[in-house]
């Protein structure tokens, strides 16, 4: 493993979403990527994982995204990780015009683009 590889966590209920946004970011050979179907994973796995970033669906069957970041906030270890909620809910319009940033946390729409993705990313790694 390549210590110089940001390491992403994605938590989408999407399993092909999960799969194509995992093989698009590790394809540039600067990142690792782990994906997590469920939302109540998203924690323990967030634990194990330490990653630089976490994206975050919104809408999951199991756990709402909002209650994982809240869950990651609320932990010590993990409370400054960067969160990017992904979302099918906000148009990339609504996105743009909040400047990409929605209640404190950056969003992205879905479907997402590599490049817009890339770009969110190294824009909220610290």
């Amino acid at each position: 493993m390549n210590m110089n590889k940001k390491r992403i966590l994605i938590v989408d209920d999407e399993e092909s979403l999960g799969r194509t946004l995992k093989l698009n970011l590790e394809v540039t050979g600067h990142y690792d990527v782990r994906v997590e179907h469920k939302g109540s994973q998203g924690l323990s796995a967030a634990h194990a994982f330490k990653p630089d970033l976490i994206l975050l669906d919104i809408i999951m069957p199991d756990l709402e995204g909002s209650e994982v970041a809240r869950q990651i906030r609320a932990d010590g270890a993990l409370h400054g990780t960067p969160i990017v909620f992904l979302t099918a809910t906000v148009t990339k319009e609504e996105v743009g015009a909040a400047g990409g940033v929605v209640g404190g946390e950056a969003f992205l729409a879905k479907p997402v683009n590599v490049k817009q993705l890339i770009e969110c990313i190294e824009k909220n790694i610290h």
